[in-house]
Parts: structure tokens; C-alpha cells; sequence
């Protein structure tokens, strides 16, 4: 009796419900719409709007509204939304899919069933369920063991039972909740909003909001005449999934990108708390009390006073009051209707740019509609355009003026020239002014070649400092573009080159610079050729320590043009340094080179003196070597005293030096 009585109370509130219908729409490019309903609410009764569960977050992010007079609503509210999840932890049993009988029976335990099978009828309180297995060539089953009022248990096969039933009408109760809330968890039905008036009498409201809708879409025709300048139409592209017909609605289409996200405002939102306890049966620990501080009754009163404002600021913040006051958050201003040919307002609207429709526009629910927006003539160039070096053929291209002084919005192009079809095109969007290039169709009469030469590097740049010698060299790169126009027409090229890291530009100069690319333009006559060669270069540095490069290095650098005389003074005298080093160096190569083989040769005569002792009437030889060996002592401490003599200049030499290298700079 309940249920059908709150069944009809909702049928009487529906058909009561004021409507409020679409007005005006807003298409945006990021996934948005703007919509604006109005109508009469009647006193004491309410509005509902209805919208998709996936709309909801947006719809509470953004819902404003509108009385006139600025009072008659009493209060907005909609339709909650819970967690699955949260609403089914509510109840004693889970249902979990695919899950046997018995594992729902054996929740159950202690709960009276009845189980019928054929004419008989079991009644008894669940003790157990189970799923038992069987043997190979038995499958599982199920059972449930029940406790009989005789005290008897009895085990009973679930397959071969007909019905089952809990007499416990509580039970039943939540067992059809559960599946009822299961029911109401796979639902896609929509939301409800109602806006309930106040008993001040009618009044005409208007709701706007935010919601999720399909971008709206714009594409061009650029058409070059056989005379006249170039004429541009553009079209927009909407389409109306809001589950409801447009019927003479104010539309405008916006082109930009705000900023827009989803916030999860509609579901519940539930936070997890700490778990506080007192503790139990713990010995009491002695306190320090402070002592008291002497406080005028005055400055008692004033914080009493503090305390009672702060609660009174926390309520009021607390407080929603829905009217259509002074100051309240507005719309975009829909632009009123135009005299132009095809009906549309374009106007700045911030930062983004609004096309409005003057007539009433009517678009039935999951219908789309192609909307002229554009018609008007604008400034193009005919070109061709060579930014692909694997193709032998330049693309025919034009070079846009935004001279409409509105924003284009970016989409295809589709490109007529006289009265043939010519090509397809994408544009981004383009503002009022700026220029932009598009590429429409290959031309087969202009062919493109390409050479590369390199030279080698060229010293530019050379620096000193604590001993680090740096140094930027140079290499010219050239590429020649060989293009040749076999059409008996004059042709404008433009040769688009991607900017390299780390290469200038030495020449020529480009027409226009992109962010990553530079444009040089070519004029070719009829049936003619043309070279358009482009020097890059491209800056070396390379750092090293002075100490190591040898006099023959140092002297390169030192018959470089580009340094400075005070620098090439500086790097002369570290190379005469440097070559007495070296002919040190050589000298003491040199000496210990002969120490080396007197050792040699003093060794092979002791090993001759050795042999002769041990042989008689040998003694003149034997006195022969030793004369040899006392020479070679006095050759050795020769050797020895120059070698030492070349190591102390050799070392004197290089700390002059390094005091030299740790002093320069240039």
C-alpha cells in the first residue's frame, strides 16, 4: 500500500511539474555546452530538470539561476547518489557474481528455510551450506545441513530441491533490498533536479548550466574565381545529443579552448575517521596545573564576543540562498540579431570568439545540422610550397590573410579554383590579421633537386684561460635547390627549410621564419630554372689543456688569421717554451739511449771476463776488457752528469711555463 501510494504522490508531483524549456545553446570546442531554459513557476509548485548521471558533476559545477523579481524559489535540490559499493556493505549477505547457492546459504546460517521438493517440505534453521566434491565420475553438489525441530540434522541436496523459501518475512525483506539495489546499480535512467518555488506567487525563472555536449565542428570553402578575389564560406557542424528537440532556440558556436575539467561533485563523498578509545584500566598519572593567569572581565567578554562572530560568520557561510540578486554570476550575452546576408553575429568575447545565429535555430534530438557562419572574401595568394626533400615536385599552396576581421576557426578546406575542384587543405585556427599557409595538391609542373657541399672547418674563435685553450671552428654547409618550371606560366616558390640546432643562417635571407622552419621565395618564369643556394653554418667549440699540445699544434693556431697580435704574442712565447722543452726532451732521450747501451755492452763484457778466468794464458785478454770497462765508467759518469744537467733545465723550463700558461688569458 506504501509503495503505491509514493508511487502516485510522484505521479501527481510530475504532472504538476513546471517546464522549462531550452532557449539558448552555446557550443564550445573543448567538450562543453552552455544551456539556458526558461519558464513560469507557479506558486508552491517545483520544476524538474532531467539529465544524464554522467551529466551531474558538470551540472552542479555550474547551475545558476534566475527569478524575476529576485525572490521565489524556496530551494534546490536533486536526486543523490551513492556508491554502489557503500550501499551494498549495508546489508548481512553478498552476492557475488557467478557465486553457488550455497555460499549465500551458508550466510545465512542460523536463519530458518523451508525447502520443498515434489509434495514434501522441509522446514529447519540453516547450520551450514557447502558445495561438496565428488568422485571422477560424479560432478560437485550442493547442500545445505538443517537442524529439524526434533533436533535432528539433516543434510538436503539443493538440485533436486523444487523451491526454497525464508519464512522470516525480515529476511525476504532484505534479501529483495539487496537485489533491488543491484537493479538500481546497472541503471543508465537520468537525474532530476527540482527547483522548488517559495508562496510568493508565479514567477518566470531562467536555469543556466554547463553540460557535457559533442565540440562543435567548422569546415571551409575557398574558392579562387577566374576573376575577383578569393571567397571564403565557412559552415559549422553541431550536433544535438541532448536527448531533446531544439525548437527555435538562440544558438552560437564559440571558438577557443577554456579551460574545463570534471569534478566528482555528484557522488557521495564519504571520509574515513580515526578510531578514538579511552583507556581502559591504566594507572592514573600525577598532573602539573599550570597557574592561573589574572584576565579583566572586559577582555572575557571581548573574546566571548570573537568566539560568538566567528560562529555566526561559519553559519552564514553555510547558508545557500538561491536568487537572481545584483552580482550574481551571468551568461554570455547572446548577440542580438544581425542584418548580414547569412543571418550571424561574430563578435570578441574574451579571449574567445562567438559566432551567434540571429534566426531561431531548430535541431531535432539525435539530429546534427551544417549552419553557414562565413561568407565573405578575404586575401589569398597562390603559391607552391617545397618543404619535403624526398618528393621531386612542390605542392600547390596559398597564403592566407585573415582580412574577414573575425577568428577563423580551425577545420578542412576544401579548394576551388575557377570552376574545377582543386584540392583539400587544414588550416588551424587563424585570428583576425594573421597569416597562414595551406597546402592543397601536388603540382606536377616544377621540379625540385637538391645538392649538398660541405667545406671544412675554419678556426673563428680561440680563448685562453687558466690553462684551457678553447676553440670554435666553423663549417659551411651549402644546399642548392635546383628547381625548374616546365609550365609556360610564371610561379612564386616558396622553399621551406627546418631550422637546424647549432646552424646559422649565413645566407640568403628568408621571407618569413617560423618557429621551427625559414621560408625563401623564388620567382620562376615561364619554362625557365632557377638556383637557390642556402649557406648554413655551424659552430664547433672544443676545449683542451694547453699543457698538452705539442709545439707543431700550437704553431697552427698561432698562424691562424682570426686571432688577436696580443694573443698570438701570448702563444709565441709559450711555443718557444715549448720547443726548448722539446729539444730538452730529445737530448735526454738521447743520453739515456746511451746509458742504455753501455749497460749493454759492460754487461756482454763481464760475461766474456767470466769465461776467460776460468782459461789459462788469457790473462792479456782479460786485461783488455778491464781497460775497456774502466772507459766506459768514465763515458757512463759522463752521460750520467749531462742527463742530470738536461732534467734540471728541463724542469726549470716547465715551471717557467706553467707560471707563463697560469698568468695568460686572451
Amino acid at each position: 500500500m506504501r509503495k503505491l501510494l509514493a508511487l502516485l504522490l510522484a505521479g501527481a508531483a510530475s504532472a504538476g511539474a513546471a517546464e522549462l524549456k531550452i532557449r539558448n545553446v552555446v557550443l564550445y570546442k573543448h567538450g562543453v555546452g552552455y544551456f539556458e531554459r526558461g519558464g513560469e513557476l507557479a506558486r508552491g509548485e517545483s520544476a524538474r530538470l532531467d539529465f544524464r548521471l554522467e551529466d551531474m558533476n558538470d551540472i552542479l559545477k555550474s547551475l545558476t539561476l534566475e527569478v524575476a523579481g529576485g525572490k521565489g524559489v524556496a530551494g534546490l535540490r536533486y536526486d543523490s547518489h551513492e556508491p554502489l559499493e557503500r550501499k551494498l556493505s549495508q546489508f548481512s549477505v553478498r552476492l557475488d557474481p557467478g557465486a553457488p547457492l550455497a555460499q549465500l546459504l551458508d550466510q545465512l546460517r542460523g536463519a530458518a528455510l523451508e525447502v520443498r521438493s515434489g509434495s514434501q517440505a522441509v522446514t529447519g534453521t540453516i547450520v551450514s551450506a557447502r558445495t561438496v566434491r565428488g568422485s571422477e565420475k560424479e560432478s560437485e553438489r550442493q547442500e545445505v545441513i538443517l537442524l529439524l525441530p526434533s533436533g535432528e540434522l539433516k543434510a538436503v541436496e539443493l538440485p533436486s530441491a523444487a523451491s526454497l523459501r525464508f519464512p522470516d518475512p525480515k529476511l525476504q525483506g532484505q534479501l529483495r533490498d539487496y537485489l533491488e539495489v543491484l537493479s538500481q546499480g546497472r541503471s543508465k535512467d537520468r537525474r532530476s533536479v527540482y527547483i522548488d518555488s517559495d508562496d510568493s506567487g508565479a514567477r518566470q525563472i531562467v536555469a543556466r548550466y554547463m553540460a557535457p555536449s559533442p565540440v562543435w565542428k567548422s569546415s571551409y570553402r575557398l574558392v579562387f574565381p577566374v576573376s575577383g578575389e578569393p571567397l571564403l564560406e565557412g559552415w559549422a557542424i553541431i550536433d544535438n545529443t541532448s536527448g531533446e528537440d531544439w525548437t527555435n532556440i538562440r544558438l552560437a558556436v564559440v571558438s577557443g579552448r577554456p579551460v574545463s575539467f570534471v569534478s566528482q561533485l555528484y557522488p557521495a563523498r564519504y571520509v574515513s575517521r580515526p578510531v578514538a578509545q579511552l583507556p581502559e584500566e591504566q594507572a592514573a598519572a600525577p598532573q602539573v596545573h599550570a597557574g592561573g593567569l589574572d584576565v579583566p572581565g572586559e577582555a572575557l567578554q571581548a573574546e566571548a564576543g570573537a568566539l560568538r562572530a566567528a560562529r555566526d560568520a561559519r553559519m552564514e557561510a553555510k547558508t545557500l540562498e538561491v536568487s537572481g540578486a545584483a552580482g550574481a554570476p551571468r551568461p554570455l550575452t547572446m548577440a542580438r540579431p544581425s542584418t548580414a546576408a547569412l543571418a550571424v553575429a561574430a563578435r570578441e568575447a574574451g579571449e574567445l570568439f562567438e559566432y551567434a545565429f540571429s534566426q531561431p535555430i531548430s535541431v531535432r534530438k539525435d539530429e546534427s545540422a551544417m549552419l553557414p557562419f562565413l561568407q565573405q572574401k578575404l586575401g589569398a595568394r597562390k603559391l607552391l610550397l617545397y618543404n619535403d626533400t624526398t618528393s621531386a615536385h612542390p605542392r600547390n599552396a596559398a597564403e592566407l590573410t585573415n582580412s574577414t576581421g573575425k577568428t577563423l576557426d580551425g577545420g578542412p578546406i576544401t579548394v576551388f579554383d575557377g570552376d574545377a575542384y582543386a584540392g583539400e587543405a587544414l588550416v588551424e585556427t587563424l585570428k583576425a590579421g594573421d597569416k597562414r599557409l595551406i597546402s592543397y595538391a601536388v603540382d606536377l609542373g616544377t621540379r625540385v633537386t637538391t645538392a649538398f657541399e660541405s667545406d671544412q672547418a675554419v678556426l673563428r674563435e680561440i680563448h685562453l684561460r687558466r690553462g684551457i685553450l678553447t676553440t670554435r671552428s666553423a663549417v659551411r654547409q651549402t644546399t642548392t635547390y635546383t628547381i625548374q618550371n616546365v609550365d609556360q606560366k610564371p610561379k612564386t616558390l616558396l622553399v621551406e627549410r627546418t631550422v637546424r640546432p647549432g646552424f646559422e643562417l649565413i645566407g640568403p635571407k628568408p621571407v618569413e621564419t617560423t618557429r621551427d622552419a625559414r621560408r625563401f621565395e623564388v620567382k620562376l618564369a615561364a619554362g625557365a630554372s632557377q638556383k637557390l643556394p642556402v649557406v648554413e653554418e655551424n659552430l664547433v667549440e672544443s676545449s683542451l689543456m694547453v699543457t698538452n699540445l705539442t709545439p707543431d699544434q700550437l704553431a697552427s693556431y698561432v698562424q691562424n688569421k682570426e686571432i688577436s697580435p696580443a694573443a698570438r704574442q701570448q702563444l709565441e712565447k709559450m711555443l718557444a717554451v715549448k720547443r726548448d722543452i722539446a729539444v730538452l726532451d730529445r737530448e735526454m732521450r738521447q743520453a739515456e739511449q746511451d746509458i742504455n747501451e753501455l749497460f749493454r755492452d759492460q754487461e756482454r763484457i763481464r760475461q766474456n771476463l767470466g769465461s776467460l778466468r776460468s782459461v789459462a794464458g788469457q790473462q792479456e785478454q782479460i786485461q783488455k776488457y778491464a781497460r775497456e770497462l774502466a772507459d766506459q765508467e768514465l763515458k757512463l759518469a759522463s752521460l750520467r752528469d749531462r742527463a742530470g744537467e738536461v732534467r734540471k733545465k728541463k724542469t726549470a723550463l716547465e715551471q717557467e711555463l706553467a707560471a707563463m700558461i697560469e698568468k695568460m688569458e686572451f
